[in-house]
């Protein structure tokens, strides 16, 4: 039988405010457990939540950059579970009138040119606050509890169910990774769980219209896990039911070390809860004014700077795309085009995309933290352009930069000695001397071995010492030889 996936993404993003949505204790990361919680954190008797206006921009700023409907007025309600990281015995949230509704996001699934694109529908957008943590290593076999996390506001973010494989599950998950760290509202560091992912995954025979049951893996924090979790899950459900077992709706866990789920409670629907809407808090009202406000800081969005950059800068879809994967790489593209001209653009991209990605992958370095400057790249790219330098010498003067050897490109040439041969005639007479020192190589050549030809090439930079221009050379050896 051929089966069909079915995965929807519950998204947690925790945002970048000062304080806790609902007071103002700190939401710094790494502190000693317990001492940011403040009295409504820890539920004392008496205390009353007061919103956080910032996260509620937040969830704005989102809802724009998703083409949502931002609801005119939204409701924080109470979901009713007992754990021990959950002082109060419930959880502030939204339920049936969330902050945002609607609204989708593309994606890019694949890589290279070959990449399809997708738009994934999102359910909702919801306020809510973060429950605190247990902790059950080195406690002699007991259980700390940290509340430090209790009330740090977040934007739960639910999609319909309109992913059919692992990999756009992925693809989704890191536009939405993308995308809230280019409007600001999330700082995306995963490793610390500003933003973590809860997948629903079942399997249907294909054509069959009606869903399968789902099971829910939660608290993915890395897009390799949740490649591996899905791709075990649904096979595993696969296999459940080509043996005649049913699948139970259930919660599951994602162990890394052995690759598989583990079920960890069955699942909860959302009567279970029991919502009711939340007596300490108002309604939350959002005006036409205020989103306007809000709307008017946001900066341009991935998709119109794509839009723009093909059509600006002469780009082809994929290089924009490319381009446009965080903030700080379009900001160094257009930084650095508008230092080497327009008409260097697509070389501005080729280095950035090149030379410039896999360095700063080689030292694990985000492109903020280049110690190449946009302008000193530039640099670079006017002295090939205008054909000073080779692309060979020009890598060069990229290393050179990269260790600080060097405040500018044009410095470093100077220094080094690596001005281009551009003299006809000096080259000319080099590669007399070349064609005379290798009579072999020219007989070869003219006895049609293409091989015999590059060695020629080959000789005649070594003698110039990658200072000549490959194309000159190119053009004065096939001269020479009346080829």
């Amino acid at each position: 039988m051929n089966w069909e996936v079915v995965i929807g993404l519950e998204t947690h993003a925790q945002l970048r405010t000062q304080s806790k949505i609902f007071s103002g204790s700190s939401i710094a990361f790494g502190a000693e457990p317990n001492v940011q919680a403040s009295a409504v954190d820890i539920a004392l008797p008496g205390v009353l939540p007061v919103l956080n206006r910032e996260a509620v921009v937040c969830a704005i700023k989102f809802g724009l950059a998703v083409g949502a409907k931002i609801a005119p007025r939204s409701v924080f309600a109470r979901k009713n579970y007992f754990y021990p990281d959950l002082p109060k015995g419930y959880q502030i949230s939204q339920f049936e009138i969330p902050v945002v509704l609607g609204g989708g996001l593309n994606i890019r699934v694949g890589a290279g040119e070959t990449a399809t694109e997708k738009f994934v529908h999102l359910t909702r957008a919801h306020l809510e606050e973060d429950a605190g943590k247990s902790l059950h290593e080195d406690f002699h076999g007991k259980t700390g509890i940290d509340l430090n996390r209790a009330g740090t506001p977040l934007l739960e973010i639910v999609t319909e169910p309109d992913m059919r494989s692992s990999a756009e599950a992925v693809a989704y998950a890191k536009a939405l990774h993308a995308l809230v760290q280019w409007i600001g509202i999330c700082d995306g560091n995963m490793q610390e769980g500003s933003f973590r992912c809860d997948a629903n995954v079942s399997v249907r025979p294909t054509g069959q219209k009606e869903f399968g049951t789902r099971r829910e893996i939660k608290n993915l924090n890395s897009f390799r896990f949740m490649q591996q979790a899905i791709d075990f899950e649904v096979q595993w459900q696969i296999n459940e039911i080509e043996e005649g077992r049913a699948i139970r709706q259930a919660t599951v866990l994602f162990d890394p070390d052995s690759g598989e789920t583990r079920s960890m409670r069955s699942k909860e629907d959302a009567h279970d809860y029991r919502y009711f809407p939340d007596p300490d808090l108002l309604p939350l009202e959002i005006t036409a004014d205020w989103i306007a406000e809000v709307k008017r800081g946001m900066p341009e969005l991935p998709d119109a700077m794509t839009a723009r950059f093909i059509v600006q800068y002469g780009l082809s879809a994929y290089d924009a795309a490319q381009l446009v994967a965080t903030r700080d790489t379009a900001r160094y593209f257009e930084d650095c085009a508008a230092a080497a001209g327009l008409e260097n653009a697509k070389l501005c991209a080729n280095w950035v995309m090149g030379e410039l990605a896999a360095r700063l992958n080689k030292e694990g370095l985000e492109i903020a933290a280049a110690p190449l400057s946009a302008q000193q790249l530039a640099g670079i790219i006017r002295r090939i352009a205008d054909n000073t330098i080779s692309n060979k010498i020009a890598r060069d003067v990229f290393e050179a930069l990269w260790a600080g050897d060097g405040k500018d490109a044009d410095a470093v040439i100077e220094a080094k000695g690596w001005k281009q041969i551009t003299d006809s005639g000096a080259l000319e007479a080099l590669v007399d001397e070349v064609l005379a020192a290798n009579q072999k190589s020219v007989e070869e050549y003219r006895a049609g071995k293409e091989k015999a030809f590059n060695a020629l090439v080959g000789q005649t930079m070594k003698a110039t010492r990658g200072k000549a221009n490959p194309q000159q050379v190119t053009d004065l050896l096939k001269k020479k030889l009346g080829a």
